[in-house]
């Protein structure tokens, strides 16, 4: 239904900084999370929700129509939208819902499922699949349907902030689709359900958590300045709250603070749509939004492999490279990959047809992210198109796991790095927090006419088992090969550090098939379709093991890792590996 809007301007990134920085730059990570009073007020400004007053400042006039109608600058998913015309079912990362038991009372589905309900996000593949006549009917039954479940009582399910911004985005969106009925009634419920959204968010965006959520929620109450008649006071306020919500969740290189690249892919897609409301009122975007959307896009490329799709961190699955290439697009940024993220923390290699990717700074804080991973100093590669090294990532990138699965996917085991005695390298805690470990990280990055270096050190180690972890990268300038070497290294403090035994891993994409050579010592990589690479190492036990890894639709695959096994001395310990490409 809708498409792109033609012609749209474009925003040529030719200031953003990607000079490297040698010499040493230490990271410290923030505080843990959200205080008690801090707590309190988030749960009872939620429990006013339920209130008469809160109801009753929620009334007003609603308009009779929208002042324009904005393009959608993201192309659906006609497959997906057939299926909820065709075979009355809507589909979400490995989850089915019948479209005759859905009950937004009781929805039955994952949390990020009902997310993905609430928030209409479905509209653009619906949109995308048939002509309106066709797909305006089975839209307007499911907003009926919540309409008469959630339109009139508010709740966190249908209300939370950021899930109530999106829906005012979508319903703008694809109002020609919930919009073609001569039902007068049901037209008057929609354009009121727009408006009592507006001004939830008028009340409730500050209140939404810090970064993603507290940006889209902002994004709402801009949008809904610019398409609801008499918008221009909740306009000024929208974006003076934009702007700050920008400042204070996105760094200075362009990174979102959850240090999620699917969170930044999102924060990109907010801001896109967005920037197609100012588009269609013909007006220009709040200053902010053009600076982050410039700033954001390289940071995202940073972090894609040698495929065009993400690489997996901070529970991110390696989403394919016609959504980022899509997203990108809708953007209006032509940029290049983002070589070292400081502040955000990724540092990217690439040479002739290798990438690497690492991930050099602490985990996020709390209060800026929930499932959060202990993943510092872990590495993935690519060869071309083909994958070689991975983390196993992808905690939230399929709803269709099991808890005790998602919990391990966060896990410093789950990703190409090393681990001692089996512990992470920050705490994990069940409720997605992220306790005590990594709090400082340095780095080091030189660029020769070898090729490209870094040195990175991280403490989280240190109180437990006496040990800083070291980790050495090189990429050779033809991309043909990649020297490392991990060192375990006594940290100051009075209690001697005592043995422990230590793992490196390195987790394979699937079809990736690894062999053992004849003294233990090595393997050879074959990927299938693809080049043959030679891995060696010195200092640790070779082994190959089972792992998995979650695919890009959020699928579980099986695959293989190979683990390099040792025991630290009081003094440390060290490994050195190599990968080299064969032919």
């Amino acid at each position: 239904m809708n498409s792109p809007a033609p012609n749209r301007p474009e925003i040529v990134d030719d200031e953003t900084p990607d000079e490297i920085e040698p010499g040493k730059r230490l990271i410290r990570v923030g505080d843990k999370g959200l205080s008690l009073s801090e707590r309190i007020a988030v749960r009872l400004h939620k429990l006013a929700w339920r209130t008469p007053l809160h109801s009753f400042r929620l009334r007003g006039r609603y308009p009779l129509k929208l002042l324009a109608v904005p393009p959608d600058p993201v192309a659906g998913d006609a497959r997906i939208g057939r299926a909820i015309i065709e075979e009355g079912e809507m589909r979400f990362r490995g989850e089915t819902l019948g479209l005759e038991t859905l009950d937004f009372r009781n929805l039955g589905v994952s949390p990020g499922f009902a997310d993905h309900l609430q928030s209409f996000a479905w509209l653009r593949d619906l949109g995308a699949a048939a002509p309106r006549e066709t797909a305006a009917p089975m839209a307007e039954l499911i907003v009926r349907q919540w309409l008469a479940v959630c339109g009139s009582t508010v709740t966190e399910a249908g209300w939370r902030a950021d899930l109530a911004a999106r829906r005012i985005l979508f319903w703008m969106a694809y109002a020609p689709l919930i919009l073609s009925s001569s039902d007068l009634v049901y037209r008057s419920a929609v354009l009121n359900g727009i408006a009592r959204a507006a001004r939830h968010l008028d009340r409730s965006a500050d209140k939404a958590p810090l970064g993603l959520p507290r940006i889209t929620a902002w994004a709402g109450v801009v949008a809904a300045g610019l398409i609801i008649p008499g918008g221009d006071p909740r306009l000024a306020h929208g974006e003076a709250g934009l702007a700050r919500a920008l400042s204070q969740a996105v760094y200075s290189d362009g990174g979102i603070s959850s240090r999620s690249p699917v969170a930044q892919l999102d924060l990109i897609e907010i801001l896109s749509q967005l920037r197609a409301v100012y588009a269609v009122r013909r007006r220009e975007p709040h200053h902010a939004i053009e600076h982050a959307l410039a700033r954001a896009v390289p940071a995202l490329l940073g972090v894609t492999l040698g495929d065009g799709g993400l690489s997996s961190w901070q529970g991110g699955g390696p989403l394919p490279a016609g959504r980022v290439d899509a997203i990108v697009e809708a953007s209006g940024v032509r940029t290049r990959p983002l070589r070292q993220a400081r502040d955000w923390g990724y540092q990217r290699l690439a040479a002739g047809q290798t990438v690497v990717v690492v991930d050099a700074a602490p985990p996020p804080i709390a209060r800026l992210a929930e499932g959060g991973c202990a993943s510092t100093l872990a590495f993935e590669l690519s060869d071309g198109t083909h994958r070689l090294i991975v983390n196993c990532g992808g905690a939230r990138a399929t709803s269709a796991l099991p808890p005790d699965l998602v919990d391990a996917l966060r896990t410093s085991a789950a990703h190409s790095t090393l681990i001692i005695a089996d512990s992470n390298s920050t705490a994990l805690h069940p409720d997605g927090s992220l306790g005590r470990g990594v709090a400082e990280v340095s780095l080091d990055r030189q660029e020769t006419e070898a090729g490209s270096r870094i040195d990175v050190t991280h403490d989280g180690y240190a109180k437990r088992f006496g040990f800083l972890h070291r980790r050495q990268i090189a990429l050779s300038v033809d991309g043909r090969e990649v020297r490392g070497e991990d060192v375990l290294l006594p940290a100051e403090q009075r209690r001697r550090p005592q043995p422990e035994g230590f793992v490196i891993r390195f987790h394979l994409a699937p079809g990736v098939e690894a062999t053992s050579t004849a003294d233990g010592l090595g393997a050879l990589l074959r990927i299938d379709g693809g080049a043959l690479w030679q891995f060696r190492c010195r200092g640790g036990a070779l082994s190959v093991e089972d792992s998995l890894w979650i695919d890009g639709q959020g699928r579980l695959r099986p695959s293989t890792q190979l683990v390099v096994a040792g025991e630290t001395a009081a003094g440390g310990a060290s490994v050195a590996w190599l990968l080299r490409r064969a032919g």
